[in-house]
């Protein structure tokens, strides 16, 4: 949901206080004084300070260390944390930038775990949106019926209903737009309205060069978005023909155990054209957003671990040891 650094701090704080303060519930306990609401309210909000950083197995330890807490109180006191920190911290939004074969499958979910907001795909919100039959889901079905090409007021409108959701609270992460400057300057203003700004774009560099091997050899699992490689990252279930090729049959995700695929235009001939697009209508977009001091390049052509840790340092604005 946050930074691993607030996340060591908020745990910090929680140990400290839990040793001021579990002397003297127990005490109080041990005395037969029925002080309940009040240490209970204590410990929960010392747990929220934790909590609200992390994950519900923090909330159990806040519960079983101090044995008098009553969870309802902990899960109220959590709640206006939560509350409180939505309202008054900056909003966390990013936008996720990379050529084809950068390794946004790869390590976007990675963030998105590790801060705790979704990561939003502009494909995915249009199906849910005209699944859900929204006015602007409906705009897009009748122009996508027709032929047409849904605009981008149509998918501004999409985002702005989907990040008023209660997970994209804290934030989200966007992929796959803007991927125009008019695009770029439409989110802005729709952000503007919404008293926030994009906070983060993290860029993955690759070189075109590096990119034709990357991608045609990429699958992936169309569900979840979990991204393969058949020499950078295999399926644990893959076999290889006489001739050293994949057996399709044999590609399935780790997780799931169903099938992989292959993108249509994951080739050598389709991926020329995806670049030039990258190039001439994505790229200028970092040119838009660097003033504002927002933008961290990733060197991306180098091992798994070692993207992760400069992606770390982006994210943190220092130095992961």
């Amino acid at each position: 949901m946050f930074s691993s650094t607030l996340r060591q701090k908020g745990r910090a704080a929680f140990a400290s206080a839990s040793r001021s303060f579990s002397a003297s519930v127990r005490s109080s306990a041990l005395a037969g004084k029925k002080s309940y609401a009040v240490h209970g309210s204590v410990a929960a909000l010392v747990g929220a300070a934790c909590i609200a950083y992390d994950r519900e197995d923090e909330k159990r330890k806040a519960e079983s260390l101090f044995g008098l807490v009553r969870r309802k109180e902990v899960d109220r006191a959590v709640e206006e944390e939560r509350e409180k920190f939505a309202k008054f911290w900056p909003r966390c939004i990013m936008i996720l930038f990379g050529p084809p074969g950068a390794g946004k499958g790869t390590h976007g979910p990675k963030i998105e775990e590790l801060l705790g907001i979704p990561q939003l795909s502009t494909g995915d919100m249009l199906r849910a949106a005209v699944s859900a039959g929204t006015e602007v889901g409906k705009q897009a079905q009748a122009i996508m019926k027709a032929g047409g090409l849904v605009s981008d007021d149509i998918v501004v409108g999409i985002i702005r209903d989907r990040i008023r959701e209660p997970d994209c609270k804290f934030g989200f992460i966007l992929d796959g737009f803007p991927r125009t400057i008019v695009q770029a300057k439409a989110l802005d203003r729709m952000l503007a309205e919404e008293g926030s700004v994009v906070s983060k774009v993290i860029e993955l560099e690759v070189p075109d060069s590096v990119l034709e091997e990357r991608i045609c050899g990429r699958w992936i699992h169309k569900k979840s978005g979990r991204s393969y490689h058949v020499k950078y990252a295999p399926p644990k279930s893959m076999k290889t023909d006489g001739a050293g090729k994949p057996v399709p049959e044999s590609m399935k995700d780790d997780e799931t155990g169903e099938p992989l695929m292959q993108r249509p235009d994951d080739t050598a001939g389709a991926l020329v054209k995806r670049l030039q697009g990258y190039h001439n209508d994505t790229v200028p977009i970092l040119s838009h957003y660097k003033p504002t001091g927002v933008v961290k390049s990733i060197n991306a052509n180098q091992d798994m671990a070692s993207v992760w840790k400069q992606t770390l340092e982006a994210l943190l604005g220092g130095k992961v040891e």
